[in-house]
């Protein structure tokens, strides 16, 4: 796990990330006016934050609701073990699940919460007995679906 060199940043890094947290595609030029410096020094820093890893990547939001993909379940997964091995096996395995969006390692009466995005409840029935189930170490599953999502702070809208 990396380490935070909150330390190396300064105020205009700071306002820089909470921008482009909001919004990765603004421009250099309107970055820079809303920090308050020039492009050329705006552009450095950018360029320093992604080098550095605080900037990690650039993703496109999509409208769930025009895909179709509106059914989200969170999914506690307890495993039969949870040596490193059977851990790492497991961590492999999830993630070639395209319906996974999300999965956390947690510390508590069960070992995962995924988050799942399906079409409908037909579509998840067979995610959770066909791939979930099968995953390497699973013993145990409970499902709790989504109704509404309040807010997403993940989420902007342009």
């Amino acid at each position: 796990m990396k380490k935070p060199l909150d330390s190396l940043l300064d105020f205009y890094d700071k306002k820089i990330l909470s921008i482009m947290a909001v919004d990765g595609r603004i421009s250099v030029a309107e970055l820079a006016n809303q920090i308050g410096l020039s492009k050329t020094p705006t552009l450095k820093r950018l360029r320093k934050l992604e080098q550095t890893g605080y900037i990690t990547g650039y993703q496109a939001q999509l409208d769930y609701d025009l895909l179709d993909e509106t059914h989200v379940a969170f999914i506690n997964v307890t495993l039969s073990d949870t040596t490193s091995a059977s851990l790492k096996k497991f961590n492999a395995a999830v993630k070639e699940l395209v319906a996974v969006e999300q999965c956390n390692m947690i510390a508590g009466n069960f070992d995962y919460l995924l988050k799942v995005r399906t079409t409908n409840i037909q579509e998840y029935r067979t995610l959770l007995g066909e791939k979930i189930a099968a995953l390497p170490f699973v013993s145990h599953t409970s499902t709790f679906v989504s109704m509404e999502t309040v807010f997403d702070r993940q989420k902007v809208n342009l």
